[in-house]
């Protein structure tokens, strides 16, 4: 698959299967769009052009390894919203896993007209307090597999899981405002799914997004944060009906 330089400074790695509208794919923390949302994108190249970038600093994508800066997220999504004019797609369906979906929301905040519809997993927009213990036990990074050291050029996976630590706490003490203040700007249909059992991300806190987003809705999964892994034929048969629901809407 295809490399591209951004005007935003990075190298990214992309795949880019079928035909139709375009549908962005965004992986989540130490992954990349084939290791983390691989049966996902082969089953939507059926209907859709599907691009998954491998976000910066992971996987192919240069430079790596990651870096943590507070804005992280905030620069993904700047490249996201670069990996579409570099490619000509006016228009797009975003999809977005974890850090991923946190990205796909900034992103659909800061360009709303860009966006067909908005699918997140694993993200809700804010850092509340009740998080922090969480993200602590973050640390050491002993669960830091082998092949994700190696996939994302890691040398010390302990400095790496600090990296991304401290840019959270960094979240937290300016108020855990990710994308939260610009959900009334996301106007395309938006959904958000959540595990009852996401300690990283409550059911509260996403009712808090879509309660402020102009057309949008939550859906509660009975399990852990990859529902996509955990759960995957109910997640294909709601995320299969949202978007065919904001097809019809056009």
């Amino acid at each position: 698959m295809p490399f591209v330089e951004l005007p935003t400074g990075v190298t990214l790695y992309y795949d880019d299967l079928g035909e139709g509208e375009a549908v962005i794919a965004l992986h989540g923390w130490m992954g990349t769009a084939r290791a983390h949302l691989g049966w996902i994108m082969d089953w939507l190249a059926v209907d859709y052009r599907v691009i998954g970038p491998t976000r910066r600093g992971y996987g192919e994508s240069r430079p790596r390894p990651r870096q943590y800066p507070p804005d992280h997220y905030e620069r993904d999504a700047r490249d996201v919203l670069a990996l579409m004019d570099v490619l000509g797609i006016t228009r797009a369906h975003l999809l977005g896993y974890s850090d991923g979906g946190e990205a796909a929301l900034l992103a659909a905040g800061y360009a709303p007209e860009r966006f067909l519809s908005v699918a997140v997993w694993g993200a809700v927009g804010y850092f509340g307090p009740e998080m922090r213990p969480v993200i602590q036990r973050m640390y050491p990074a002993d669960y830091i597999t082998e092949e994700e050291i190696e996939r994302n050029g890691i040398t010390d996976a302990n400095a790496f899981a600090l990296g991304w630590i401290t840019a959270a706490k960094s979240i937290l003490d300016r108020g855990g405002d990710l994308s939260l203040s610009l959900a009334p700007k996301i106007t395309c249909p938006l959904m958000l799914m959540l595990g009852t059992e996401d300690s990283l991300n409550p059911e509260a806190y996403g009712q808090k997004f879509v309660d402020q987003a102009p057309n949008a809705q939550l859906v509660m999964f009975q399990c852990g944060h990859a529902i996509h892994d955990l759960l995957p034929d109910q997640f294909q048969r709601v995320l299969g009906a949202f978007l065919e629901r904001a097809g019809a809407r056009r």
